[in-house]
């Protein structure tokens, strides 16, 4: 049985919310007066787990009972009352603010946290009137927690049911809290932004690329408008270009303006010139010529202007603007706008860098791929060319065909090396023949001077600039055939194929053009009559790896059987069979440079192939 104070049974509580409550004789109004009087508060009980109620300080914990009257597996010390004071410490100690509520709903105590955070909550509140919103609503609805904001501060509060029809609230300023739960996902917000923009402004090759995923990632992630305002690429445009986007516009908009805009627009001169300023309001008045880039900027709107920097120099300037009633720019967003320019501007000068090289590529292929094969009198030529698998048109293999008087002078070379080094090699091959044929167009004598020619560059030894070559001349005879003569300078033999499907190699031998002083060439004679085909080829065609495992040579043997299974056909359509067995035999995998030139007499009666 619950002991009794003033009349009424005290309840029993269970810990943790171990309850400190005045005895239910007091009455509010008079526990309150007295309280202001400053004279002695009621007793205060102190229940814990399976003790007795009591009144701490009277000496008593109900009727009096003998040691035989204790229920058995409890102690005297279960009952034990603890005094006023030391209940009041363990409360104020706690961090939580601390209401106890009668069954009424009324504050009965509240601990120094309560009385700190929550002033107006003195004792006898009603706290469904109470004058903390959220609090009040929440124990007029009946909720067993609330959170809202009570002068400037984040609460939140949750209630425990205690035995008797009372109640107690733990309630938490957790205004620090959510300030640093907000502060981590705004980081991460952050961090996944740059993330985000890193990825995407890494995808951007072309500067045209750049400047797009520039100007669309900052919206709305930063600002509801971007501008960019930069100086193209091209030589002799001197005026501004622009481009811009806000959500209204499903792609962004671009332009050149004039230099007018640079002075109109706070902060936009100074960071072209790689200088920062503070965000700050948009134009105070309207700029001649300038309506569509400035439209939605005013007085009232916030533009942070950020310099766009790589590469040792200032791409263009990001301008970002902000409409009320959105909050303009506090510190972390500056310090994210400036980021996310600078990696802007870098990927924006290694995107110019990167079209640069590809122009320069451009006109170096131009230049240095395999030329259109000219028409000749009484003959037919035709040539293939597959560069190495590294991303470049391009290579050290070639082929080449020049009209002389009465007939046509071809070579087929492989220079040292792959890829844009061999290249450039093979350019100047192409070219001192052009040239060294205009004194002479005898094969052999003509690779003894080609041979000097390499030998006399700058650094030749040392940068290996050499090449294998065959150089020959065809000349048409009356009765329809071909008269060739044919030099070799350390090349592959090529091969005659016969009307009938015979396949033979012309020996020539020869050492390479370029590598060694007083180089020896072999040179030999042969003629073509009706449907035979010259067809001569660098080592790529026979070295080519593929096959079932990707790890087969084509071979000499399969060349032949290929040539053979072919023969009859005119030059082109020879060339083209070839070049469709090497795809086939290599099936994607890299090979080296391939070239390859057929030369047949022309048949009566049929055109050049």
């Amino acid at each position: 049985m619950p002991a009794r104070l003033g009349g009424h049974a005290a309840p029993r509580y269970s810990c943790p919310e171990a309850i400190i409550s005045r005895p239910r004789g007091v009455h509010h109004r008079h526990a309150h007066r007295s309280t202001a009087q400053g004279a002695r508060q009621p007793p205060v009980t102190i229940i814990g787990k399976g003790a007795v109620a009591g009144t701490a300080g009277s000496g008593q914990t109900g009727p009096a009972r003998s040691p035989r009257a204790t229920p058995p597996g409890s102690t005297a010390s279960d009952s034990t009352p603890l005094d006023t004071s030391l209940a009041r410490e363990l409360l104020d100690g706690l961090a939580d603010a601390v209401l106890t509520t009668d069954e009424a709903g009324l504050v009965v105590l509240r601990n120094t946290p309560a009385t700190e955070l929550l002033p107006e909550l003195t004792t006898g509140t009603d706290l469904a009137r109470c004058p903390v919103p959220a609090l009040a609503a929440a124990v007029a609805a009946g909720s067993g927690r609330f959170e809202g904001e009570h002068h400037h501060r984040r609460l939140r509060g949750v209630r425990r049911a205690l035995s008797g029809g009372g109640c107690v609230w733990y309630v938490r300023d957790v205004t620090d809290e959510n300030g640093r739960a907000e502060a981590l996902l705004a980081e991460r917000r952050r961090t996944a932004f740059l993330a985000r923009a890193g990825h995407r402004l890494g995808l951007a090759l072309h500067r045209a690329e750049a400047l797009h995923a520039a100007v669309t990632l900052p919206v709305p992630h930063l600002a509801d408008l971007a501008l960019i305002v930069h100086l193209p690429a091209v030589p002799g445009d001197h005026r501004p270009h622009w481009v811009r986007h806000t959500d209204e516009q499903p792609t962004p908009v671009e332009g050149v303006t004039e230099w007018a805009l640079i002075t109109a627009v706070p902060g936009l001169a100074e960071a072209l010139d790689g200088e920062v300023t503070p965000p700050g309001p948009g134009p105070a008045a309207p700029v001649d010529g300038a309506a569509v880039v400035l439209a939605g900027f005013d007085p009232t709107a916030t533009l942070l202007v950020s310099p766009m920097s790589g590469a040792g120099r200032v791409a263009g300037a990001l301008v970002l603007l902000r409409r009320a009633p959105r909050a303009g720019f506090d510190s972390r967003d500056v310090e994210l706008a400036r980021e996310f320019a600078a990696r802007a501007g870098a990927a924006l000068a290694l995107a110019e860098l990167y079209d640069e090289q590809a122009q320069l590529t451009r006109v170096l292929q131009s230049s240095l791929l395999p030329p259109r094969l000219p028409r000749l009198t009484g003959m037919a030529v035709a040539g293939g060319y597959r560069a190495a698998g590294d991303g470049l048109r391009i290579g050290g293999d070639f082929y080449d065909v020049l009209s002389t008087p009465g007939g046509a002078l071809f070579a087929v070379g492989d220079v040292a090396g792959k890829g844009v080094g061999a290249a450039v090699l093979t350019g100047r091959v192409r070219q001192l023949l052009q040239t060294l044929r205009l004194v002479e167009q005898r094969p052999r004598e003509l690779l003894g001077l080609l041979d000097r020619a390499l030998l006399d560059m700058p650094d030749a030894t040392r940068r290996s600039q050499f090449t294998t070559m065959l150089l020959g001349t065809a000349h048409p005879e009356p009765d329809g055939g071909l008269r060739v003569q044919i030099a070799g300078g350390g090349h592959p033999a090529p091969l005659v194929l016969r009307g009938d499907g015979t396949v033979a190699p012309v020996r020539v031998g020869g050492m390479p053009v370029g590598a060694l002083p007083a180089a020896r060439f072999a040179e030999a004679g042969l003629r073509l009559s009706g449907n035979d085909v010259l067809f001569a080829r660098s080592d790529g065609v026979t070295e080519a790896r593929g096959g079932p495992h990707g790890t087969e040579m084509f071979g000499e043997r399969r060349l032949r059987q290929v040539l053979a299974a072919h023969a009859g056909l005119p030059p082109a359509a020879l060339v083209d069979r070839v070049l469709r067995q090497m795809d086939e035999w290599c099936a994607g995998h890299r090979h080296d440079d391939i070239a390859m030139l057929a030369l047949a007499a022309e048949v009566q009666g049929g055109a050049p192939c």
